[in-house]
C-alpha cells in the first residue's frame, strides 16, 4: 500500500482528524519542551516562580513606590502579580512558537508530521508555569486578606484567550521566521513594546472611555485585566473591551492558520 502526501489544497484546510493520531506526539513535543526548559538550571522549575516574583518586585518599587501609578485599590504586588502571570505565559509561549519551526529544521526535512503541532507544544507547554505562578497568587491573597470572587470560574476563558492570541501571532511569526531570520531578532523588540501597550503596569481604568473599545482590541488588554478582575473582584467587569479582544484573537488566529497552512507546503525546502 502506497500512502501519498500532498499539501492542503484549500484555503483553510485543518485536519482535525490527522491532529488527533498524532497526538501523542504532540503530548511528547510537550513533554520535551517542559524538560528542556529546565536542564541543566540550579533552580529547575523553580524559575516558574521567580521570573514574575522578581518582575513583581521591580514594578512594585519603580511603579509602584516610586511612580505612584495606581493600583485600583489593590496592594501593588497583588496588582502587579495579578497581570504578571498570563503576559509572561503570553510572552513565552509567544517567543517559543516563534522559533520552533527553525529550531526543529532537521526533523521537518526528515519526516512527516503536522507542522502545527509544533507551535501548539509551545503554547501547551507553558501551562505549567501558569498554573505554578497561580499556586504563588493564591498564597499572596491569603496574605493580604483577598477572597477570590465567584468571577474566578471565568479564568480558564481568559487562558484560553490568552492562548489562542499566542498561537494566533505565533503561526505569523513561526512562519514568517522559516522565510526571514530577522524575525527572531523583532520579536524580543514586539513583546516589549505589546508589554506597555498592555495594562500590566497600569490599570485599564486610566484608558478614556471613548478609547475603551479600540484599546481593546489589543488581545491581551481584555486578558490582563480580565485576570485582575476575575481573582480580586477590584474595577469593573470586562465588557467591550473584552468583546473587541475576542473578535481581534478570532482574526488573528484564523488568519494564522490560513497563512501557516500556505507556508507548510513548502516550509521544508526553506527552513
Amino acid at each position: 500500500m502506497v500512502r501519498v502526501i500532498c499539501p492542503p489544497q484549500g484555503w483553510l484546510e485543518l485536519n482535525l482528524a490527522e491532529l488527533w493520531a498524532y497526538r501523542e506526539l504532540l503530548y511528547f513535543f510537550v513533554w520535551r519542551d517542559i524538560k528542556v526548559r529546565y536542564k541543566q538550571t540550579l533552580v529547575g522549575a523553580g524559575w516558574a516562580v521567580l521570573q514574575p516574583l522578581l518582575a513583581m518586585l521591580v514594578f512594585t518599587l519603580f511603579f509602584g513606590m516610586l511612580a505612584k501609578i495606581p493600583s485600583d485599590g489593590l496592594p501593588y504586588p497583588v496588582f502587579y502579580f495579578c497581570a504578571l502571570l498570563p503576559w509572561m505565559y503570553f510572552a513565552n509561549a509567544l517567543t517559543t512558537a516563534t522559533n520552533t519551526i527553525v529550531d526543529h529544521q532537521r526533523v521537518i526535512t526528515k519526516v512527516f508530521f503536522p507542522r502545527i503541532l509544533l507551535p501548539v507544544s509551545s503554547v501547551l507547554a507553558g501551562l505549567l508555569d501558569l498554573a505554578i505562578g497561580f499556586l504563588l497568587l493564591l498564597g499572596m491573597l491569603v496574605a493580604y486578606g483577598i477572597r477570590p470572587t465567584w468571577a474566578i470560574v471565568l479564568l480558564p476563558a481568559l487562558v484560553l484567550l490568552a492562548m489562542a492570541t499566542a498561537l494566533g501571532v505565533g503561526l505569523w511569526l513561526s512562519a514568517l521566521n522559516a522565510l526571514y531570520r530577522d524575525v527572531r531578532y523583532i520579536v524580543p523588540f514586539l513583546v516589549q513594546v505589546w508589554m506597555f501597550a498592555s495594562p500590566v503596569v497600569y490599570p485599564a481604568s486610566l484608558v478614556p472611555a471613548e478609547w475603551r473599545w479600540l484599546y481593546g482590541l489589543n488581545p491581551m488588554a481584555g486578558v490582563i485585566e480580565g485576570f485582575r478582575w476575575a481573582i480580586t473582584g477590584s474595577g469593573s467587569a470586562p465588557g467591550t473591551d473584552l468583546l473587541a479582544s475576542s473578535l481581534a484573537v478570532l482574526v488573528i488566529l484564523v488568519s494564522g492558520l490560513f497563512y501557516f497552512q500556505r507556508m507548510e507546503s513548502t516550509i521544508a525546502d526553506v527552513v
